[in-house]
């Protein structure tokens, strides 16, 4: 979506602040021995009271209101009682919703309680990797060029990005172009970034693997080496300089 006036703006910082802020309050609420479908009703409850739904449901049938991955599932983890979190477990929460006709995006992923597996190292290469790629981004940037600074740092801190995943174009539907905005320097994609678009950019950084594979149940993406995977993501505008964020209050970069 390319923003043409201060009403779309409105509308997109009001659902970015919906995604944002039930993100945050669900890491907030998330516990050792709670399952992950406790969690995810919850988060269902959060959006329902600003007048959000659910973009997973809406768009595609999802089976949860927002998707939670632990450990080695990078993303669209199904949320199920059968899932009871533990100590040190690698948390991701993604929320997208829709909100008056516009869409937010935004994840983040941390350790549950003490960290006895030692995931911070990637957990907090993820989220300066991000950081450091939203401050690349602003107009005529080639898309490519910030894939390929993601994944020379990742490489840089002793970690892969996963290549078949990617950010995307938000707005007036979940996924919309540009439809991948990679991890990697894509030599074949030769778009920019242009002023006035909004984008939801995420890092997929992997202890290991380079590609996850969907499970049976048609929506679940994992590593098959049991690779450990984190995701931080923001809904952005792109300007002619730093980008606007649209989902800042969820504070990933300081789960």
């Amino acid at each position: 979506m390319s923003i043409k006036n201060e009403e779309e703006l409105e509308g997109l910082k009001a659902v970015g602040r919906a995604v944002a802020i039930t993100l945050k309050k669900m890491k907030e609420f998330t516990k050792i021995g709670m399952t992950t479908k406790e969690l995810d009703e919850y988060g269902g409850k959060l959006l329902a009271e600003f007048g959000a739904v659910s973009a997973p449901i809406k768009d595609y049938n999802f089976p949860g209101h927002t998707c939670i991955s632990i450990n080695h599932v990078a993303c669209h983890g199904i949320p199920t009682d059968n899932i009871i979190l533990k100590e040190g477990d690698l948390v991701n929460i993604d929320v997208s919703a829709a909100l008056n006709g516009y869409y937010g995006d935004n994840g983040g992923s941390f350790v549950l309680g003490e960290d006895i597996h030692n995931h911070a190292p990637l957990v907090k290469a993820s989220q300066e990797i991000l950081q450091m790629a939203i401050s690349k981004i602003k107009d005529g940037v080639r898309i490519s060029n910030v894939g390929g600074l993601i994944e020379k740092e990742a490489k840089r801190r002793g970690f892969n990005v996963i290549k078949n995943l990617c950010g995307h174009g938000i707005g007036r539907k979940l996924h919309e172009p540009p439809t991948e905005i990679a991890n990697y320097r894509d030599r074949f994609n030769t778009q920019r970034f242009r002023k006035n678009s909004v984008i939801a950019l995420e890092t997929f950084i992997s202890t290991k693997s380079k590609y996850v594979h969907q499970m049976e149940d048609g929506w679940t993406m994992k590593t098959k080496d049991n690779s450990f995977v984190t995701q931080h993501e923001h809904t952005l505008v792109v300007t002619d300089g730093l980008p606007i964020i649209l989902t800042e209050e969820n504070g990933v970069f300081e789960f």
